[in-house]
């Protein structure tokens, strides 16, 4: 997606008139300049914007983009021909601060306190900050047709890599040797980057949610959780399969088999209108009832898309219910410590009358 449609600037502009805000500042003025994505997912959303530095201005009466020079052209390329570009003369701070006027938008969880008071300083008299935390979240959860197709194709290439990993074997290669190989094959097949560190954990660092690949050799019968994702035009896809290079011992297998019967039971209870928590529950009684309770300590999914962890959630404490337009994961394991983990992660789109699985390897 090089230039967003104009209409995620007018419905960010409605948000704004019923919060009864003049305007709404989208962008990172904590860390300008910053090469992480996600300070700058808000702006690909609303504009399309690839770069590292810049801020948009969207409300009743002014839709501008401020950027320095270095993304003077690249934002007249890609950002809307609705918005003014603007570039800066000054410190992004004081720039922005003089285009203010009235009551402004901002969302605190993502604008540090020193830089709010800055920011408040700077515009002076007759200009309110107020808390807008939220308002891109929940314009940004439910995806359109353009952004679901690209997560698809994502999750495509992750699967494609999957297949490449199997055909390579994994017994006597190392976690960090796998994760590479699969990384590069992935941006072989197109993808701009992994949409996060991939997870390769073989026996007993299985048993870690989040391990880091290590020099580790993967032994023959071992549970190997690999954990991944590609990036295809912003847009992030998240899987997760349990894979073993040979034969598992039977405790093993009673593990799978729980986690799998889990997983398939939540799947199914995809829809929209599903509360997170209900659904989160499905999978919970399962395990627990095989006996692994303890050992399913994380939350059952989650919302992707720009970045890999967006809403909504699918956890014990969640307050979502499920939107047709949502992109979620579904992903219960158990992890048994020094012992191995298992963990089966499917992504998929919750649909009018169900829901759309991206994830189309084996299980």
């Amino acid at each position: 997606m090089s230039r967003a449609p104009d209409s995620r600037a007018e419905k960010l502009a409605e948000g704004v008139a019923e919060l009864e805000l003049d305007a709404i500042v989208v962008g990172d003025l904590v860390n300008p300049g910053d090469s992480s994505r996600e300070p700058m997912a808000d702006v690909y959303w609303l504009t399309g914007f690839t770069g590292s530095s810049g801020v948009a201005l969207v409300g009743r009466e002014i839709r501008a983009f401020v950027t320095d020079f270095r993304y003077s052209e690249q934002s007249r390329e890609q950002v809307p021909s609705s918005f003014e570009i603007v570039d800066a003369t000054a410190k992004m701070v004081p720039q922005i601060a003089g285009m203010l006027k009235g009551r402004i938008g901002i969302d605190e969880s993502k604008t540090s306190v020193a830089v709010q008071k800055k920011l408040a300083e700077e515009a002076g008299e007759g200009v309110e900050l107020v808390a807008a935390e939220g308002l891109l979240e929940g314009l940004r959860r439910v995806k359109d047709e353009s952004e679901i197709e690209a997560i698809a194709e994502a999750s495509r290439l992750t699967d494609e890599t999957y297949a490449f990993i199997e055909e390579q074997g994994l017994a006597g290669r190392t976690e960090r040797e796998v994760a590479l190989a699969a990384e590069a094959h992935m941006r072989e097949l197109g993808a701009q980057d992994p949409s996060f560190s991939s997870i390769v954990a073989a026996g007993p660092n299985g048993a870690r949610p989040h391990a880091v690949p290590g020099d580790r050799e993967i032994g023959r019968g071992e549970y190997v959780v690999v954990d991944m994702g590609a990036i295809v035009d912003g847009y992030c896809s998240d899987g997760t399969r349990t894979l073993v290079d040979g034969e598992p011992e039977p405790s093993q297998r009673e593990a799978y088999e729980l986690v799998l019967k889990a997983q398939l039971a939540a799947l199914d209870a995809i829809r929209p209108g599903a509360n997170g928590k209900e659904v989160d529950a499905i999978a919970r009684a399962i395990i627990e009832e095989g006996g692994h309770g303890e050992h399913f300590g994380h939350g059952l999914g989650h919302g992707v898309g720009i970045e890999v962890h967006e809403a909504p959630n699918l956890s014990k404490r969640s307050e979502d219910d499920l939107l047709a337009g949502d992109v979620v994961t579904v992903e219960p394991g158990i992890y048994l410590p020094g012992e191995f983990g298992v963990r089966i992660e499917d992504l998929v789109v919750v649909t009018e009358d169900g829901h759309r699985n991206l994830s189309s390897r084996p299980k």
